[in-house]
C-alpha cells in the first residue's frame, strides 16, 4: 500500500517523539518539517534526516498529503486552516483549537474540501485504555454506572522553563490535561450529553521557581481548580476534577469506571500503558489485568498513523476532529456552567472511536 508522505509544522519540544515514532509506522513517512523559525526547522530536520524548510515551502510540496500540526495552541486553528487550504489533510496536537468557533471553522473547511482532520491525544489508542475498553465491552464490570477522573497537581511553575502560558487564556488544568481525561472517558463510555461544574482561581498570582525565570510573577487569567460533572448520553455519570492548586500530594486514582458487576481502575490517560486494576462486585480484592494490546510504550503519533492508514483504506480514523471538537466543547462547558450557574447542554456529539482489533503488531494498523 505504501506510506503516506507527511510534513510536520512546529519543531518545538513535542516534535521529538513524533519524529522518533513517525518513521517506524508502516502507514506514514515524515519527509519534511517547518517552523516559523526556519533555522530551528533545519536543525531539527538534520537531526532526524528530513528536509527542514519554511511553512510556505512545506505547504507547497505536492507530495506531502498529511500535515502534523505541532504549533502552540493559539496557532492550532490558523495552521490547520492553512494546511486545508493547501489541499492537505491535517492532524493537530491537542486541543483542536482554543475557541469553539475556530474548531467549527476547521471542521467545516475540511468538509467543504473533502479532507480529514485528526487531533491528539492519541493515548486512548495505547494498550492500557484499549484493554480497558475491551474489558468493559466484554462485560467485566456489567452495566457502566459512573466514572471518576482526577488530575491533581501543583502547577507547572516549579519545573517548566516557560510556565506562563499555563495560566493564560487557553491554558489552565482543564485545557492542558482535560483533553487526555475526556478523550479517554468518551472512548470508554461514549459521547457526552451535558456537563456542569464549579471553577475558581485559587491563587491570583504565582511565582516561578524553575529556571531560567525563577522569581518572576505570573498573573493568573484562567480557573486553576475545576470540578466537573458529566452526563454521558449512554447513561453513566462522571466526575472530573482538574487542578493546578494541590500544594501537598494527592493519592486519588487517575480514572475509575464503576459498573453493576465491578470496578475498573484505568491507567493514566497521559500514558499508553498500564497498570489496569479490577475489583469484582462483592469482593474487596484488586487484581492487576495484563494488557492484551500493544502500543504500551510512548507511541505518540499513532493517531496520525491511524489517520494515514484510514485515508488510504477509506475507513473512519479514530483520533478524529469530531471527537476533539466534542472534548473542546465539553471543556468550555465546565467553565461556562460555573460562570452562569447552570448546566451546559452539549451541541455536538461524536462516534465513540472504534476499538483497535486484537493481534496488531506494534507500528501496524488495520
Amino acid at each position: 500500500m505504501g506510506k503516506m508522505k507527511v510534513g510536520i509544522i512546529g519543531t518545538g519540544n513535542i516534535s521529538g517523539i513524533y519524529f522518533q515514532n513517525g518513521s517506524r509506522f508502516e502507514s506514514m513517512e515524515i519527509v519534511a518539517c517547518a517552523d516559523l523559525d526556519v533555522e530551528r526547522a533545519k536543525a531539527k530536520g538534520s537531526e532526524y534526516g528530513v528536509r527542514g524548510c519554511s511553512v510556505e515551502e512545506l505547504l507547497a510540496d505536492p507530495e506531502i498529503q498529511l500535515v502534523i500540526n505541532l504549533t502552540i495552541p493559539q496557532a492550532h486553528a490558523s495552521v490547520c486552516i492553512q494546511a486545508l487550504e493547501a489541499g492537505k489533510h491535517v492532524y493537530v496536537e491537542k486541543p483542536l483549537s482554543v475557541t469553539r468557533e475556530e474548531g467549527k471553522r476547521v471542521l467545516e473547511l475540511a468538509r467543504q474540501k473533502g479532507l480529514r482532520v485528526g487531533s491528539a491525544p492519541d493515548t486512548f489508542l495505547g494498550g492500557g485504555i484499549q484493554t480497558s475498553i475491551k474489558l468493559i465491552e466484554d462485560g467485566w464490570i456489567g452495566t457502566p454506572i459512573g466514572a471518576t477522573a482526577f488530575m491533581m497537581s501543583g502547577g507547572h511553575e516549579s519545573w517548566h522553563p516557560a510556565p506562563e502560558f499555563y495560566y493564560q487564556k487557553g491554558g489552565g488544568p482543564m485545557f492542558d490535561m482535560g483533553p487526555y481525561y475526556l478523550t479517554a472517558l468518551v472512548a470508554l463510555l461514549g459521547p457526552i450529553a451535558r456537563v456542569t461544574g464549579s471553577a475558581r482561581i485559587s491563587f491570583p498570582e504565582r511565582t516561578i521557581t524553575s529556571q531560567p525565570k525563577a522569581g518572576q510573577k505570573i498573573t493568573v487569567e484562567v480557573p486553576t481548580h475545576v470540578a466537573g460533572v458529566i452526563d454521558f448520553a449512554s447513561g453513566p455519570i462522571g466526575t472530573l476534577l482538574t487542578s493546578f492548586d494541590v500544594k501537598g500530594g494527592s493519592a486519588l486514582p487517575r480514572i475509575e469506571v464503576y459498573g453493576s458487576a465491578g470496578t475498573l481502575q484505568v491507567p493514566d490517560p497521559n500514558t499508553f500503558g498500564g497498570p489496569i486494576r479490577y475489583c469484582r462486585a462483592g469482593s474487596k480484592e484488586w487484581s492487576e489485568i495484563p494488557l492484551v494490546y500493544g502500543y504500551a510504550e510512548n507511541a505518540r503519533g499513532v493517531g496520525a498513523a491511524d489517520m494515514a492508514k484510514a485515508i488510504m483504506t477509506g475507513r473512519p480514523h479514530r483520533a478524529s476532529g469530531e471527537l476533539a471538537y466534542h472534548v473542546l466543547e465539553a471543556m468550555h462547558g465546565f467553565h461556562e456552567a460555573s460562570e452562569q450557574g447552570k448546566h451546559y447542554v452539549m451541541e455536538s456529539t461524536c462516534e465513540r472511536p472504534a476499538p483497535l482489533p486484537l493481534g496488531l503488531a506494534n507500528f501496524q494498523l488495520d
